[in-house]
């Protein structure tokens, strides 16, 4: 029996990939004005985005205890070996939920047989390693090489971005007003990355659109340049700006030769902090040994 991915909806993978390789997800929730949501399911990202531009906010929970008991159950009667991807522990604590609950399981499904990696990654990040872990599932190989693979893209997993309007990130808490103020004011645009310990981390300020796009791409050869980026699967996503990520992409086509990505707007968990425009590209700093 071929093992099992699960993933939650911060992955930000397309639904086809979702479908082609059963990946199962489950929804992280949103509320606005007392109403809760489920991330793609009762709330669609483009729905969001243009409530946020009209001013509305999101806020975002973790993915509650009985959740994780009901997959977990559901799993360990069908008996089936799973690995769990989650969102990174250092922006989230479904990690920890996930690991408090398989172990208030052990007692009564004593084969519960599930291991919970935690991706220390976000959004299409994140979704690099669940979509190779379930095309290595497809094709056959072990829990224990999947594994392997996960804790290395879990170290060598890059993810950079920016965002069109600091006022999202005031709202989040990861700027002050006045940096919000002056940014919007100067056209700054910031570049953020998430390091191996699963937080969010400023990385540069830039003034303009285009100018940003350029020092990304050159980031992406400072961190990538000997991880072989031509042969590999280049995660780009968007804040609802389909343009703009594929203006990245071209340019990433033309800089690099890359041919093989993943492409998908940003999904609610995430997009509620980042806001509409922003946009990311994933890949890795150093190349495996062997897919």
């Amino acid at each position: 029996m071929a093992v099992k991915i699960l993933s939650d909806s911060a992955c930000d993978l397309p639904k086809e990939i979702l479908k082609e390789y059963d990946i199962d997800t489950i929804p992280i929730l949103l509320s606005k004005d007392g109403k809760e949501y489920l991330d793609g399911v009762t709330l669609k990202p483009e729905k969001m985005y243009e409530d946020m531009r009209n001013g509305q906010v999101y806020q975002t929970a973790q993915i509650p205890p009985y959740v994780f008991e009901e997959k977990f159950t559901e799993i360990a009667k069908n008996k089936e070996s799973t690995i769990y991807i989650c969102f990174s522990s250092g922006l989230s604590g479904t990690y920890n939920t996930s690991v408090l609950v398989k172990e208030s399981l052990k007692d009564k499904y004593p084969d519960l047989d599930i291991d919970i990696v935690d991706s220390k990654s976000a959004s299409v990040g994140f979704g690099l390693l669940v979509y190779q872990a379930a095309k290595m599932a497809k094709a056959g190989k072990s829990k224990k090489e999947i594994l392997n693979m996960l804790d290395f893209y879990v170290k060598h997993i890059e993810h950079i971005f920016t965002v069109d309007d600091l006022e999202y990130l005031f709202r989040g808490g990861r700027v002050s007003r006045a940096q919000a103020v002056v940014g919007g004011l100067l056209n700054i645009k910031p570049i953020l990355d998430i390091p191996e310990d699963g937080t969010l981390r400023p990385v540069e300020k830039v003034r303009g659109r285009n100018k940003v796009l350029k020092r990304m791409l050159e980031i992406m050869e400072e961190r990538g340049g000997s991880a072989d980026l031509k042969n590999q699967t280049i995660g780009i996503n968007h804040g609802d700006d389909i343009e703009g990520a594929l203006k990245l992409k071209e340019m990433i086509e033309e800089k690099y030769g890359c041919t093989d990505f993943v492409l998908n707007i940003i999904g609610c968990a995430i997009g509620a902090h980042s806001g509409p425009g922003t946009l990311s590209v994933f890949f890795l700093n150093e190349s495996p040994s062997q897919e």
